[in-house]
C-alpha cells in the first residue's frame, strides 16, 4: 500500500504524542503529589495552577495572534486527559479556560479577543463561564438573568449557578436575556465580565461530591454595568454562540472522562498485579481478566470517539453536534462504569481514601452532569439523526 495511505495517518502525529510526554510528565511530578491534599481540604489546585501556566499548558487552545500557543482541539483533549489522570480537579483549570473564551473565539470582536484572549494565554487569570441558573439548567433558554441597555452601556441583574472556577477567574463569559419579549432562543446576548465590575458578586462555595478542588459559586449581579464594547457577538445572538461553543467544548469533557478512567484502571492493574489471594495473584482469576478486559475496550472505545470528535471540532465539520454529544454522553458513562468496578477490583481497599480510586469515581459522576447531562446528549444525538 502507499506510503500515504489513509491507514497511515490514523494516528496521533509526533507533536501529539510530545504533547502527552510533556503533560505526563509535569502532571506525574507536580500535579499527582497534592492530588488528595487538593481534594481533602476542598482547596484550589495552585500547585496544578503554577505548572500549568510556566509549561503553557494553561489555556493552550488560544491562538498564537493573541499571545496562546494555538494548540489544535486534539492536542487540547491530550493536555486534559493527561491532567486528568492524576487529578480531574486540575483538569478543569484548562478546560473551563478553553469554556469561558471559546464564546469570545468564535463570535468576539477584534477588539474583545485581543483585550481579553492574551489575558488568559498569558496566565495572569482565568475566564469562566455563565450560562446556568438554578432554574434554567437544560433549560437555558429559560433563562432569567436580564441585561437592559442604557446608554452605551448595559446594566445586569440577576445570577448564575454552578459557575467553575468562580471566585479565582477575573473574567467571565455570561449570557443574560436583552430582550424578554423577543423570540425565544433569539434574545439572549453575551457579555465579557470583569470581576472588579460593580455590581458584581458571589455565592458561597458549593459543597460538592467531587472535583472538590474545583471551586464552584454563582455568580450575582445587582446593576452591574456593562460596558457596551464587551458585546460578545451580536446582540440577540448569545445563545447561538453558546450552543455554538458547547459543540466544541463538550468533546474536552470527554476527554476528562477518559483521563479519569485511565487513571482508575491503571491503579487497579498496579493493585491486582500485588495483591494475593486463594495462593495466587488477584490478576490471574479468569473473572478479574474478563472484567479488566471490558474496562480498558471501553475506555479505549471513548478515547477513539474523543479524538475523532476533537478533530472534526478542529475542522468545524457539520456534524460536530453529533459526535461532541457522542463522546461527552460515551466517555462519560464509561467514566463512570470503569471507575466503579476500579474499586470494586480493590475491595475493601478501594472504598477507602488510602487510594484515590474512590476520589476517581467521586470525580467521575460529575463529568454525566456538567456541559449537558447526559440525557440531553441524547435528546442532542437524536434531533441530529433526525433532521
Amino acid at each position: 500500500m502507499p506510503a500515504d495511505s489513509t491507514f497511515d495517518t490514523y494516528r496521533l502525529s509526533e507533536d501529539h504524542e510530545a504533547i502527552r510526554a510533556a503533560v505526563r510528565e509535569i502532571a506525574e511530578a507536580r500535579i499527582a503529589p497534592f492530588a488528595a491534599e487538593v481534594d481533602e481540604q476542598e482547596r484550589y489546585p495552585q500547585e496544578a495552577h503554577d505548572a500549568l501556566v510556566e509549561t503553557d499548558f494553561f489555556a493552550p487552545h488560544i491562538p498564537e495572534e493573541y499571545g496562546g500557543v494555538g494548540a489544535d482541539a486534539l492536542a487540547m483533549c491530550i493536555v486534559i486527559e493527561e491532567v486528568a489522570r492524576v487529578c480531574a480537579s486540575s483538569s478543569l483549570i484548562p478546560a473551563v479556560n478553553k469554556l469561558g473564551s471559546m464564546p469570545l473565539i468564535v463570535a468576539g470582536s477584534e477588539d474583545v479577543k485581543t483585550r481579553y484572549l492574551s489575558r488568559v494565554a498569558s496566565g495572569s487569570t482565568s475566564i469562566s463561564y455563565g450560562l446556568s441558573e438554578r432554574e434554567a439548567g437544560s433549560d437555558t433558554a429559560s433563562m432569567r438573568c436580564r441585561a437592559v441597555a442604557d446608554g452605551d452601556d448595559w446594566v445586569l441583574s440577576g445570577q448564575k449557578s454552578w459557575i467553575t472556577s468562580a471566585g479565582v477567574s477575573e473574567l467571565y463569559t455570561v449570557l443574560a436575556v436583552t430582550d424578554p419579549d423577543g423570540p425565544r432562543g433569539g434574545n439572549v446576548t453575551a457579555f465579557v465580565v470583569e470581576s472588579s465590575d460593580d455590581g458584581f458578586d458571589l455565592g458561597a462555595k458549593e459543597r460538592k461530591l467531587g472535583v472538590r478542588g474545583s471551586p464552584t459559586r454563582e455568580l450575582m449581579f445587582d446593576r452591574c454595568r456593562i460596558p457596551g464594547d464587551r458585546v460578545v457577538g451580536e446582540v440577540g445572538e448569545g445563545l447561538k454562540i453558546a450552543l455554538r461553543t458547547l459543540d466544541h467544548t463538550r468533546v474536552t469533557i470527554g476527554a476528562q472522562a477518559v483521563g479519569i478512567a485511565q487513571g482508575a484502571l491503571d491503579h487497579a492493574l498496579d493493585y491486582i498485579r500485588e495483591r494475593r489471594q486463594f495462593g495466587q495473584r488477584v490478576a490471574d482469576f479468569q473473572g478479574i481478566q474478563f472484567m479488566v478486559a471490558d474496562m480498558a475496550m471501553q475506555l479505549e472505545a471513548a478515547r477513539q470517539l474523543v479524538y475523532v470528535a476533537a478533530a472534526k471540532s478542529e475542522r468545524g465539520e457539520s456534524d460536530l453536534p453529533f459526535f461532541g454529544a457522542a463522546a461527552k454522553c460515551y466517555a462519560t458513562d464509561m467514566a463512570m462504569r470503569v471507575t466503579t468496578d476500579a474499586v470494586q477490583l480493590l475491595g475493601g481497599a478501594g472504598y477507602t481514601r488510602d487510594f484515590p480510586l474512590e476520589r476517581m469515581m467521586r470525580d467521575a459522576k460529575i463529568t454525566q452532569i456538567y456541559e449537558g447531562t447526559n440525557q440531553i446528549q441524547r435528546l442532542v444525538m437524536a434531533r441530529q439523526l433526525l433532521r
